[in-house]
C-alpha cells in the first residue's frame, strides 16, 4: 500500500495518521473539507514533503472524487472524514447525516466505480478501510466487553450516523465485492485533539482557570485508546487485515471521566503548579449530564491482538502524560484552533423550543 488516499486527514485521528504514514514512506492523499475541526497547522511539519499531497473537498463531491481518483490512482483509501462530537449531534444533528450516511454512500460510489476500472492485479491490492467507534455498540452494563459480534444499538444522532456508515461499508462489500475493512476503535486522546472532547478540554480548562465540567455523577466509563496507538492498528489492519472484517480496537484502559479529571488534574499540579499553591481539582463541578449519555464502553481486542498482533504500546498513565506535555507545549497551536468558533461552552444541551 504505497500511495493511500486519506479523507479527512485534516481532524485529529486522520493527522497523527497522516504523519505516522508519511515517516513509514508512504504517500499520502489529503482530501479534507476543513469543518471547524480539520487543521493544516496540525500537518504543518509534512507541508513540503514530497510524498504528501493536500486537496481541500468533500467526501459528498461525486465528481472531485473521481478526478482525485482518477489522477492519483490510490492503492488504498482510508475513510476518516466523519461529525464525531456526541453534543454537537445533539444540538444539530443534519450534519452528522449529512457527512456520516450520505458522504460516506457518495464516497463507495466513487470508489466502486474506481475499483471496477482497475487491472485484475490492481484490484486484488486494492483496500477500503472505513474507521468507525465503538459506540454503535450502544451501552454495556457493569460487566462484559464490546465485540465484533456485538449487536449495534446506537444512541446518539452521532452513533447512530457511524452505524448507518458502518452498514453501508459491509453492504458494498457482501453485494459489489469491494474489498473493505473496518475498524471500531475506543475512545481516542493525543496530540492535535479538538478542544470539544473531554481530555483537552478539561487540560485548557485547568490551564486557563475555568471550571471543570463533569457530566452526571462522572461515573461514565470508557476504554482510552492513545491516538498514534490506534494509528499503527489502522495501518496493521490495511496491511494484514481479512477482507470483509471488522476489528475492534482498544486500550485497555477503562477509566470513569472523574478518573480522567482526576488524573489530568494531579499532573497538572506536577508539570504547571498553580501560583497560589492549590490544585487543579478545586475547579471541578458537576453539571447535568447530557441526554442518552451511555454509561459505560469497554473493547474486546482480542481478535485484532490473535489475528494480526496488534497490541498497543501505551498504558495510560504513559498516554495520557505525553498528551498533557504536548499541549502544555504547544499552546499556539491550541489558541489557532479556538479561533471563536468554539470556545469551551457547554453543547449537547436540549432547548425548550426544540423538544
Amino acid at each position: 500500500m504505497n500511495t493511500i488516499l486519506v479523507t479527512g486527514g485534516a481532524g485529529f485521528i486522520g493527522s497523527n495518521f497522516v504523519h505516522m504514514a508519511i515517516a513509514q514512506g508512504k504517500k499520502v492523499i489529503n482530501l479534507d473539507s476543513l469543518t471547524y475541526a480539520g487543521n493544516l497547522e496540525s500537518l504543518q511539519t509534512i507541508v513540503d514533503n514530497p510524498n504528501y499531497t493536500f486537496i481541500q473537498g468533500d467526501i459528498g463531491d461525486s465528481l472531485l472524487l473521481d478526478k482525485v481518483l482518477l489522477e492519483h490512482h490510490p492503492d488504498a483509501i482510508i475513510n476518516f472524514a466523519a461529525e464525531s462530537h456526541v453534543d454537537r449531534s445533539i444540538e444539530g444533528p443534519a450534519a452528522f447525516i449529512q457527512t456520516n450516511i450520505v458522504g460516506t454512500f457518495t464516497l463507495l460510489e466513487a470508489v466502486k466505480k474506481y475499483w471496477l476500472s482497475m487491472t485484475d492485479v490492481d484490484k486484488a491490492k486494492f483496500r477500503f478501510l472505513h474507521i468507525s467507534t465503538d459506540e454503535v455498540f450502544g451501552s454495556l452494563g457493569a460487566e462484559g466487553y464490546f465485540t465484533e459480534e456485538t449487536s449495534y444499538a446506537p444512541n446518539s444522532p452521532y452513533s447512530a450516523s457511524k452505524a448507518s456508515s458502518d452498514h453501508l461499508v459491509r453492504a458494498y462489500h457482501h453485494t459489489y465485492g469491494l474489498p473493505t475493512l473496518t475498524t471500531n476503535c475506543s475512545n481516542n486522546y493525543g496530540p492535535y485533539q479538538f478542544p470539544e472532547k473531554l481530555i483537552p478540554l478539561m487540560i485548557l480548562n485547568a490551564l486557563a482557570g475555568k471550571l471543570l465540567p463533569i457530566y452526571g455523577d462522572g461515573m461514565n466509563v470508557r476504554d482510552w485508546l492513545y491516538v498514534e496507538d490506534h494509528c499503527s492498528a489502522i495501518l496493521t489492519v490495511l496491511e494484514k487485515g481479512r477482507i470483509g472484517e471488522t476489528y475492534n480496537i482498544g486500550g485497555h484502559n477503562e477509566k470513569s471521566n472523574l478518573e480522567i479529571v482526576h488524573k489530568i488534574c494531579d499532573l497538572l499540579d506536577k508539570e504547571k503548579p498553580k501560583d497560589n499553591g492549590k490544585s487543579y481539582r478545586d475547579q471541578i463541578t458537576f453539571v447535568t449530564d447530557r441526554p442518552g449519555h451511555d454509561r459505560r464502553y469497554a473493547i474486546d481486542a482480542t481478535k485484532i491482538k490473535n489475528e494480526l498482533g496488534w497490541v498497543p504500546a501505551e498504558t495510560f498513565e504513559s498516554g495520557i502524560e505525553k498528551t498533557i506535555k504536548w499541549y502544555l507545549s504547544n499552546s499556539a497551536w491550541c489558541l489557532h484552533v479556538c479561533d471563536g468558533s468554539y470556545r469551551g461552552e457547554r453543547l449537547g444541551l436540549i432547548s425548550e423550543e426544540k423538544q
